[in-house]
């Protein structure tokens, strides 16, 4: 570890979502190891939920107010009313605070901004502070977007259910595999804030963007777009889980550290390679229908499985109303919380159903764990097609004509990636020989860490 440099100190501001917040977390960490200071900053909602702030020299906290401070009860189709709060207070915050500590004689020596924050990007050039966008999706996505507000809008927008597109850089995508909102009204303020990002893109030559992926997994990505330096510096997942080598990197952002005694000496009872693991993401709001299949895909399939089902924002029980709620009970465990990456890394996991968020996307990957993939919405739909089709590392479950995933799907697609046949060899495999090549990512010489070292070289410590 570098020591650190008193004249380098950068400000990281993040979205409040955790898919934003956890890979934020660790690249502050990373900086740090290369000497760079950093203060990390997101709003009060976010800092609410966290029980435990890392403690780490050179690591600085500064949370304001959205305006809501965790007590937004809006549905999700008034999301938009958040965000515009967030965006009002986040942008008189962070301009007294850097306005703060340049009359203090130490200024921020950059900003560095995430996926959905392009106004502190914006406001970064308002007010004369250098920045760098900290892109925490595949590169693929960004490449998608950049395409779509570049004159592919109408063409991907009409695009038939069989049609497929052929895109530079990209597999062959068709409808399905579009992020969901470039179909949305053009007013979707998150498509107006890719919208955003993607002009800050244009307006600036030889602008870099640090993407939590790395130079192996999305080679083409990376490098098509030519006015854009795309710079893989993930996977951002606690060190501890690549290496081994730093046991005490394990924390990984909003995650609360509760007891693991519910279900780690459970998995530890469990034979190797056996045990199916389901979890959706933080927010993610799972259809009770959806539920209903998966349950009795689970019960068809007959294996073990550890299921995280998380309370309805009323304090609903989902679980409970779930019609083979005992037939589920003898053959696995439900849960509200897990350490994912520590589950994900247990030698008796044999694959993950996930709705395909890029956390748990990088997670897997990095864990060698083949996944059945369940997307629901943004960019979990193009994840799926990556993990898929590329990667070839899980199987995606596909809808019937009314939309619905049946549970013979889901027990067919879990049966593929955990049976004995020819095709979950060959996914177990790559799932093995991506793992492997994420830890290479990340070792001293290895892609990510030169990608970051060069950065950290050029563009922090050269200015």
């Amino acid at each position: 570890m570098a020591s650190l440099n008193d004249d380098c100190h950068v400000l990281v501001v993040s979205f409040t979502g955790q898919g934003n917040i956890n890979p934020c977390i660790q690249f502050s960490k990373n900086l740090i190891k290369l000497g760079v200071n950093v203060t990390f900053s997101t709003s009060l909602t976010a800092f609410n939920r966290i029980s435990n702030l890392p403690t780490i020299q050179g690591l600085t906290f500064a949370p304001f107010s959205d305006g809501y401070d965790g007590n937004f009860k809006g549905p999700m189709n008034r999301i938009h009313e958040f965000n515009a709060s967030l965006r009002t207070h986040g942008t008189e915050f962070v301009t007294n605070l850097v306005e703060d500590r340049a009359k203090q004689g130490c200024p921020f020596k950059r900003i560095i901004y995430t996926t959905l924050t392009a106004w502190i990007g914006l406001l970064a050039k308002k007010i004369n502070v250098p920045s760098t966008f900290l892109w925490i999706q595949p590169a693929s996505v960004l490449n998608i977007y950049y395409y779509f507000f570049n004159g592919y809008e109408d063409s991907i927008k009409n695009c038939s259910k069989d049609q497929s597109f052929e895109l530079p850089g990209l597999p062959l995508l068709s409808r399905r595999d579009f992020p969901s909102i470039l179909f949305n009204d053009s007013n979707d303020w998150t498509l107006l804030a890719m919208k955003e990002h993607v002009e800050l893109l244009k307006s600036e030559t030889n602008q870099k963007v640090l993407v939590n992926t790395f130079d192996a997994l999305e080679f083409d990505a990376v490098n098509v777009i030519e006015s854009v330096t795309i710079s893989g510096i993930g996977p951002l997942i606690p060190s501890a889980f690549l290496d081994g080598n730093d046991s005490s990197d394990t924390s990984f952002g909003v995650d609360m550290r509760r007891s693991l005694d519910k279900y780690m000496d459970w998995l530890d009872s469990k034979a190797k390679e056996s045990v199916i693991y389901i979890a959706f993401g933080s927010y993610s709001q799972i259809p009770n229908q959806l539920m209903e299949e998966i349950a009795h895909g689970l019960v068809l399939c007959k294996r073990p499985f550890l299921w995280i089902i998380r309370e309805g924002a009323n304090g609903e029980k989902p679980f409970e109303k779930l019609s083979c709620k005992e037939e589920l009970e003898e053959l696995g465990k439900t849960v509200d919380w897990c350490s994912q990456v520590e589950v994900l890394q247990h030698p008796s996991l044999a694959c993950f159903l996930t709705h395909c968020g890029w956390n748990s996307s990088m997670e897997s990957l990095a864990s060698g764990v083949p996944v059945v993939a369940c997307p629901l919405w943004i960019d979990q739909l193009s994840n799926a097609k990556l993990i898929q089709d590329v990667w070839k590392t899980g199987v995606r479950v596909n809808a019937n004509d009314e939309g619905v995933i049946e549970r013979n799907e889901f027990a067919r697609c879990m049966e593929i990636v955990v049976g004995d046949g020819e095709k979950g060899d060959e996914i177990r495999k790559n799932a093995k020989k991506w793992r492997d090549l994420a830890k290479d990512a990340m070792k001293e010489n290895g892609s990510s860490n030169v990608n970051l070292k060069a950065y950290v070289n050029e563009i922090l410590l050269g200015e």
